[in-house]
C-alpha cells in the first residue's frame, strides 16, 4: 500500500466548502492508498506548525508528499514544508493552483527555485499554470481537476429566465460586487432578476457586498445562502438558468466544470486559466474583466437567443465529460506508482 502525506487547507468538514484536497484524497483513497491529510487548524500560525510537525514526525513513513500550492500565504506553507522535506529526503509533489502563481514567479523567483527545481514533480491542473512555468524554467505535468460526472445532473435549459447562479468565495480576487452591478444593470430591462450567491466570506468583502446591495435597492433581487456542501448547491441549481462568474485572478475554477457538467450557460471574465477551459461563445461566453457592461450583454443576448441556450449548455456538459475522475484518476494513479 502507498502512503502519502498530503499538506494543505483540510477544511472542508470544518466549513462544508468542497476543495481539490478532499476530492484527490478520496479518488486515492478509493484506489488504496493510505493518506494522511494535514492541517484541518483555522489560525494559519497554528496550521502552519501542524503542517510542519506533520512532515518531520510523518513524512519519512510516505512514499511522496503532495503539497497544495497557491500563491498568497499559502505559497509560504509550501516553501517551508518542502524545505523541510527536502532535510528529510522526501519525495514531494508541489499541486499548483493559484492563478496568480505567475506573478508570484516574478516576484519570488529565487524562493519559487527552491520549491520547484528540488520537487520529485510539479503539477498543475492548469495548461495556463503550465506554460507559465514551463516559460520560467520549471518541469510541470498537466493534471486537470475531475468530478465524478455521473453524479451531476444534466438539465437542458431551453426557455430562460434572468435568474443568476454565482458559486465562489466572497473575495476581492474574486470581485463580487461586479455581480450585484450586472444584476443592478440588467434589472432596468429585466424586472425579474435574480441572483444567488452561494460560498463563504474570506475576507469581509461579503459585508461590502450587501452594503451595495442595499445602498442599489436590491434587497429582492439578492439572496445569499452561505456556504453550501456540494449537493445542496447542485439541488438548487435547478432553479437557476445562467451561471456567472466574476474573478479579477482566476486559474481553473472546479466551480466552472461543475456548472459546464449541470448544463448551464456561462458568462465569465477573460482571465488567467479560463479562456483555457471556455471556449468562447462555444460552451461559455467570455468577457472583459471589471466590465460589467460587457457581462450584461452577454447575459441579454443569451435570455434573447434560445438556440444559443442549447448549443452552449450541450457543449459544456460534452467539455466538462473530459474531465471525469475515471479519466483523471489514471494519470494520479501513473504518477505515483
Amino acid at each position: 500500500m502507498k502512503k502519502i502525506l498530503y499538506i494543505g487547507n483540510n477544511l472542508a468538514a470544518k466549513t462544508s466548502y468542497n476543495s481539490t484536497m478532499a476530492t484527490l484524497s478520496k479518488l486515492l483513497i478509493d484506489e488504496r492508498y493510505a493518506v494522511t491529510r494535514s492541517s484541518d487548524k483555522k489560525n494559519k500560525i497554528t496550521r502552519l506548525i501542524a503542517m510542519c510537525m506533520a512532515v518531520v514526525s510523518k513524512g519519512k513513513n510516505n512514499d511522496y508528499m503532495l503539497i497544495d500550492t497557491f500563491s498568497t500565504v499559502s505559497f509560504y506553507y509550501a516553501l517551508i514544508t518542502s524545505q523541510i522535506a527536502r532535510l528529510f529526503s522526501i519525495k514531494y509533489i508541489p499541486i499548483l493552483h493559484g492563478g496568480n502563481l505567475p506573478s508570484r514567479l516574478d516576484k519570488s523567483y529565487f524562493l519559487s527555485k527552491l520549491i520547484f527545481n528540488n520537487s520529485y514533480k510539479n503539477v498543475t491542473p492548469s495548461i495556463y499554470l503550465q506554460q507559465a512555468f514551463k516559460e520560467k524554467g520549471f518541469n510541470t505535468s498537466f493534471i486537470p481537476n475531475g468530478i465524478p460526472i455521473n453524479e451531476y445532473h444534466f438539465k437542458q435549459r431551453t426557455v430562460i429566465k434572468p435568474k443568476l447562479l454565482w458559486v465562489r468565495a466572497f473575495d476581492k480576487t474574486y470581485n463580487p460586487l461586479l455581480a450585484i452591478k450586472v444584476v443592478s444593470l440588467l434589472k432596468r430591462k429585466f424586472t425579474d432578476v435574480h441572483l444567488c450567491m452561494v460560498g463563504p466570506d474570506k475576507d469581509g468583502s461579503l459585508e461590502e457586498v450587501q452594503l451595495l446591495v442595499a445602498k442599489l435597492n436590491l434587497t429582492e433581487n439578492i439572496v445569499f445562502t452561505g456556504v453550501l456542501p456540494k449537493e445542496e448547491w447542485h439541488q438548487l441549481s435547478e432553479n437557476y438558468d445562467i451561471f456567472i462568474n466574476t474573478t479579477n485572478i482566476d486559474n481553473m475554477p472546479v466551480s466552472i466544470i461543475e456548472a459546464m457538467a449541470l448544463g448551464f450557460p456561462i458568462v465569465s471574465t477573460n482571465v488567467g486559466g479560463l479562456p483555457y477551459l471556455i471556449s468562447d461563445n462555444i460552451d461559455g461566453v467570455l468577457v472583459d474583466v471589471n466590465n460589467e457592461q460587457e457581462m450584461v450583454g452577454a447575459i441579454t443576448n443569451i435570455l434573447e437567443s434560445p438556440s444559443k441556450v442549447t448549443a452552449l449548455s450541450q457543449n459544456a456538459r460534452h467539455k466538462a465529460e473530459k474531465y471525469d475522475l475515471k479519466i483523471i484518476k489514471n494519470q494520479w494513479l501513473n504518477l505515483l506508482k
